[in-house]
């Protein structure tokens, strides 16, 4: 495969219209699935290739679901342009001392059925969003108790100090407590069991837009709520979100006008959009890092040759894995510059603690052959590669390059490329040995991703989430929990980065890079590209 600056725009543009003349024929279809509301001007008719997985805003935190959980929802605090936290809900609060705080909330905020948003609905929401279903229960654990002061005034006493508790509120949107009991919704959906009930199609928030209908992988429309309190900078009126996951068929649909917004262009496409005066490419960094896990927990490893062991469990294997594979021309030849190898397991170059832990080092097949001998697998062994196909930039061809790799070193790699909608239960139920996997959000602490992917399961504490690989490292845990109730920033980074270190010595996870951010909007539509990855459609402008 040629590297990106070694494409002519003769062969970019033909590829590109081979891309169209490809998708063309559904394009016409996809227009009738886009009837209704878009006929209007100021309807943001918007596609990236999965679909919402669930209404519940606590069910996933898969981002397409969260960001149009974030339209229909308020929490109490929020992220401005410069992403700063600011008062949503809440118009102010104040830390009384390290275990507790106290925060005012907004008054005459309705939901979208009209009843007043009270402190009980602040307290439902949070207790709701700890819940062990939960996909926020690390973030609202660490709120702590919500008490109920009074009608517009709640208070969060923790048993240990939380430095990221702003953080953690913010992601935690507030719901309607008599909407939810009505609907027989006091706990979240469990997504692995495939619950439904009627959250999962439906939502009642105090945002700024409103759900007008849904329809599982064919659309989700939205419609301003002229009720709400806050001031829309933007123009737009109503929200159309179709799920396209064709790379072709959303190309073809957003040169031919049916698309107004696509938040993952294919990048062999990025040069024909660049050249199009039709369409702006906006640019940037996302916060979010891509890495591969493993299970380190059974004691044999499901789907693979070997018999009776896990090749996992010793670190020489791991490390040879991160040997064989070339994160640089993963980098130039799958992602096509689209993002930044690193070696440090941060969702953004601000949340690394150290530095020296972005390094990355050459590909070394020779020295992965040798540990691999040593750890007894001079003939290497085969297994399965788990990868989401509709998720990240390039996922599937992301692990077809990664098994080609692995193979030189003689590990036997077959991908299992599937839906987001099928790939994110598999992994919480931990049905994987090998697997892709992506982090990233709003926030860029390094506690983040230390609490949710690099902490053992803790039950109590929802730390450990989303360690599907299942490993324990008590040293590891101990750094981590102690750096999560350190107040003194001096002492709480050189925490941080005693457990980064630690994983980058261990190599519980293969990191490979972070993905740049691109979206490629209609020339009218005049977005605010935030690193989160999350499309504030009350921001957009529509000429």
């Amino acid at each position: 495969m040629a590297r990106t600056g070694q494409w002519s725009r003769h062969r970019v543009c033909a590829t590109a219209r081979s891309r169209v003349r490809t998708g063309f024929a559904l394009v016409v279809a996809l227009w009738l699935a886009l009837a209704g509301p878009a006929a209007t001007a100021k309807t943001l008719r918007w596609a990236t290739r999965g679909d919402v997985l669930t209404m519940d805003p606590y069910t996933t935190d898969e981002s397409v679901s969260a960001n149009v959980a974030n339209l229909i929802h308020d929490a109490l605090v929020e992220r401005d342009p410069s992403m700063a936290l600011v008062p949503r809900l809440a118009t102010s609060w104040t830390r009384i001392d390290d275990r507790t705080w106290r925060f005012a909330l907004r008054r005459g905020v309705r939901f979208h059925d009209g009843t007043p948003l009270t402190a009980d609905d602040v307290v439902f929401s949070i207790g709701r969003a700890q819940d062990l279903r939960s996909a926020y229960a690390q973030y609202a654990r660490a709120l702590g108790h919500a008490i109920r002061i009074d009608d517009f005034t709640v208070e969060l006493k923790q048993d240990k100090p939380n430095p990221l508790l702003l953080e953690h509120l913010n992601a935690i949107f507030i719901m309607s407590r008599a909407w939810a009991v009505a609907h027989h919704a006091e706990r979240p959906l469990d997504l692995k069991a495939k619950d439904e009930n009627y959250v999962a199609q439906h939502a009642n928030g105090t945002g700024p837009y409103r759900l007008v209908s849904r329809e599982p992988g064919v659309r989700t429309v939205l419609a301003r709520n002229p009720d709400w309190w806050g001031h829309a900078e933007g123009n737009v009126t109503d929200v159309v979100y179709t799920p396209i996951a064709s790379d072709a068929t959303r190309v073809a649909a957003l040169l031919s006008g049916a698309i107004d917004l696509v938040q993952d262009p294919p990048p062999q496409d990025l040069a024909r959009f660049r050249g199009d005066d039709a369409l702006r490419v906006y640019d940037g960094p996302e916060n979010r890092i891509i890495f591969l896990g493993m299970d380190q927990h059974r004691d044999a490893l499901e789907g693979s040759d070997v018999i009776g062991r896990n090749p996992f469990k010793d670190r020489r294997v791991r490390v040879a894995v991160w040997k064989a594979i070339d994160v640089q021309a993963l980098s130039t030849k799958i992602m096509r510059g689209q993002s930044l190898p690193t070696g440090c397991m941060a969702t953004s170059p601000a949340g690394c603690p150290d530095p020296a832990l972005e390094r990355v080092a050459p590909a070394d097949p020779a020295g992965a052959r040798q540990l691999l001998a040593e750890a007894g697998y001079a003939n290497g062994f085969g297994l399965t590669l788990d990868c989401p196909n509709d998720r990240y930039i390039n996922d599937r061809d992301l692990c077809v390059a990664i098994a080609g790799m692995l193979a030189r070193v003689g590990i036997r790699v077959r991908v299992d490329a599937m839906p987001k909608a099928i790939y994110f239960p598999k992994l919480s139920r931990t049905e994987t040995a090998f697997y892709l996997h992506g982090w990233g959000g709003s926030i860029t602490d390094a506690q983040d991703v230390l609490d949710a992917i690099l902490h053992s399961t803790d039950d109590a504490t929802a730390k450990g989430s989303i360690n599907y690989g299942r490993y324990v490292d008590p040293p590891l845990d101990r750094l981590i929990d102690a750096a999560g109730v350190e107040m003194d920033p001096v002492r709480r980074k050189r925490l941080l980065v005693d457990a980064m270190a630690m994983q980058a010595e261990a190599h519980h996870y293969i990191v490979l890079h972070r993905q740049k951010l691109t979206w490629v909007a209609r020339r009218n539509v005049v977005p605010v590209l935030l690193p989160s990855n999350i499309v504030r459609v009350e921001w957009i402008r529509m000429d």
